[in-house]
């Protein structure tokens, strides 16, 4: 009698079932110092770290006296969101912004205003970045509310095969 090729199959991969667990990413969570709370009571991970990739849930920006402060503050807090993970701001690879705006005009002038800040942040070498528009945000007083990817060491050794545009000619 010749054996079953399927049961040979499920043989061998319930064979190989303990070293595909044993190589599995970690998964670990993290809640920078004052932020225990969000796991905790709300039930959510601020910080997500499974192999070598680091996802950070929403920073508001909501800490200052104006827009360019509360934004500041949250770029630092990414900073600090990211290390205890053990990444930093090069190995961020993706972002996703979500702007507080009653139109599309207070949308652009709220992004205009916060471009440059987010290029004090990433001078070079950009994560991939999302912009969204939004009518509200769970943290009162925030203005914009930050989420981020990164994959750490990925900062380390960035290429940019990307051109310079060529000069636009006036309308």
């Amino acid at each position: 009698m010749r054996p079953n090729p399927w049961l040979l199959a499920t043989l061998a991969f319930v064979a190989a079932v303990p070293a595909l667990a044993q190589n599995a990413p970690t998964r670990e969570h993290f809640a920078p110092r004052g932020l225990e709370a969000a796991y905790h009571d709300w039930h959510y991970t601020p910080v997500l770290k499974v192999g070598d990739t680091v996802i950070v849930s929403g920073i508001p920006a909501v800490r200052g006296d104006s827009y360019e402060a509360k934004v500041r503050g949250m770029f630092e807090d990414l900073k600090r969101h990211l290390a205890s993970a053990g990444a930093t701001l090069a190995d961020v690879v993706e972002l996703t912004s979500f702007h507080v705006a009653r139109d599309g005009a207070q949308f652009r002038d709220q992004f205009t205003k916060l471009a440059p800040i987010h290029h004090e942040y990433f001078p070079d070498h950009y994560p991939a970045w999302s912009a969204v528009g939004t009518s509200a945000l769970l943290a009162p007083g925030a203005v914009v509310e930050l989420r981020a990817v990164a994959v750490i060491g990925s900062g380390k050794r960035p290429r940019a095969a990307i051109a310079p545009p060529k000069a636009r000619k006036p309308d």
